[in-house]
């Protein structure tokens, strides 16, 4: 009699060797020893550079539609203004808008900053999760049931249909919360209207807070934080699921739900928690902030199993795609200095940059690496929310306001170019087997 339970049986007959893998010149993960992936498509959203022509290894460069985002930065801190909205447009439709067109599409998005009756109190209080990506995830599909025109994927309608998702995923986002607090840690409960007059980033503020108040600061760094967050090439993980859904023919709303089910994974939307989570447990055991030897010792027992959550891993140190430097983090990190003036937090904020410093060379030294390594933007994005007074059950969702953005770009991209659904190639490694009567068993 077989002896093994039915989850060991699951696994015995489940594994597959990892030699296998180079036998049949699979890339797992999709990716090349250097991380590079293999090319699944072809894009006009985005672009990501870290390697030359020649293949030599180059500081990191982000793109949107064929913009540097260092200059998009510098362009919005230099006039001193919110960029969230105007990348919104520059994204949806492959151009830079002029000041008319700008003033026109905040219009449009402030007016469908709206739910529909009862929603708030039928579909977000009376059914309130633990989790808030659940819940936007329940209400993505609550509100298909309210659109007549649900599968109608044309052009215009899926842009109709985009319009309205932008601008009530934050509140999607901050009710959830709000009832996720209300009901499972017995908070009161404060349910606030969006200002038509304000941008996404300082609506987000305001709802969240119970007195409503924000500084400008707190609010131009979020509102960066959300563009850098946005669109990051079509073969991450959640983009990418956005095309092999949309290539089926579905709808916008089952769209995006599988998107933002994607990002809800700790090795994608969730990496800034656990980032943030690790840079708490190093600040707590490190007793010396100045002394490098002491934190490279610390470093060296997480990548050790020893400490944290004994996984192994820095999170927030190195990436997929990137080699020298993460254009993100070194677009960030100016701002999250403003941030922590403002704060008082500079003693904190010296801990953070060594560590971003030291923690590349340390797994250096322990790890068989292929490539340079370098801080990421998820090193600073939980440290930048937990200074906004942000929890961390809306880290990923912040994330996927931000995200949804990108994927609705290429959403439409895909329909455009659509012609087949995406289906690749899985090679079975076992050989046949003769069957065995129910009796012979």
């Amino acid at each position: 009699m077989n002896l093994l339970s039915k989850e060991e049986k699951m696994i015995k007959n489940s594994q597959i060797p990892s030699e296998f893998y180079k036998k049949y010149n699979v890339k797992k993960g999709l990716r090349d020893i250097n991380g590079k992936g293999v090319l699944a498509g072809l894009t006009n959203i985005s672009a990501i550079h870290s390697f030359d022509k020649e293949g030599n290894q180059i500081p990191g460069i982000l793109e949107y539609r064929a913009y540097n985002i260092k200059d998009i930065i510098n362009d919005l801190r230099k006039e001193n203004r919110f960029g969230f909205e105007e990348m919104t447009y520059l994204l949806l439709f492959g151009e830079l808008p002029t000041a008319n067109e700008l003033q026109e599409f905040q219009n449009l998005l402030a007016s469908r900053r709206t739910l529909p009756e009862f929603f708030i109190r039928e579909t977000i209080l009376t059914n309130p999760s633990s989790d808030v990506m659940n819940s936007m995830s329940r209400c993505i599909l609550a509100l298909a049931s309210y659109d007549e025109k649900v599968s109608d994927i044309s052009i215009e309608n899926v842009l109709e249909q985009s319009f309205g998702l932008i601008a009530d995923f934050p509140l999607l986002a901050i009710y959830s919360y709000q009832s996720y607090v209300h009901y499972f840690k017995k908070e009161s409960l404060y349910i606030h209207y969006p200002d038509p007059k304000m941008t996404t980033a300082e609506n987000i503020l305001r709802m969240l807070r119970p007195d409503c108040h924000y500084t400008e600061v707190e609010a131009k760094v979020l509102d960066i934080a959300l563009i850098l967050h946005m669109e990051h090439g079509g073969g991450n993980n959640s983009t990418f699921t956005t095309h092999v859904v949309t290539s089926s023919g579905t709808d916008t709303y089952a769209t995006i739900a599988a998107a933002l089910s994607s990002l809800k994974g700790p090795k994608h939307g969730g990496a800034n928690i656990k980032a943030a989570k690790m840079l708490e447990n190093i600040k707590e055991n490190i007793s010396n902030y100045e002394d490098d030897a002491e934190i490279e010792k610390y470093l060296h027992k997480i990548l050790n199993k020893e400490v944290f959550d004994k996984q192994g891993l820095i999170y927030g140190i190195g990436h997929a795609i990137y080699s020298l430097s993460d254009p993100r983090f070194e677009v960030f990190k100016s701002y999250v200095e403003t941030l922590v003036k403002e704060k008082g937090l500079e003693e904190e904020f010296k801990l953070y940059e060594k560590v971003a410093r030291l923690a590349p060379k340390v797994i250096s030294e322990n790890r068989k690496i292929y490539k340079t390594i370098c801080p990421n933007v998820d090193f600073y994005s939980g440290f930048v929310y937990r200074i906004l007074e942000i929890p961390q059950e809306l880290f990923t969702p912040l994330f996927a306001i931000a995200r949804i953005v990108g994927w609705l770009a290429h959403r439409i991209e895909e329909l455009i170019n659509m012609n087949k659904i995406i289906r690749p190639a899985y090679e079975s490694v076992l050989e046949s087997k003769n069957y065995i009567k129910l009796g012979e068993r």
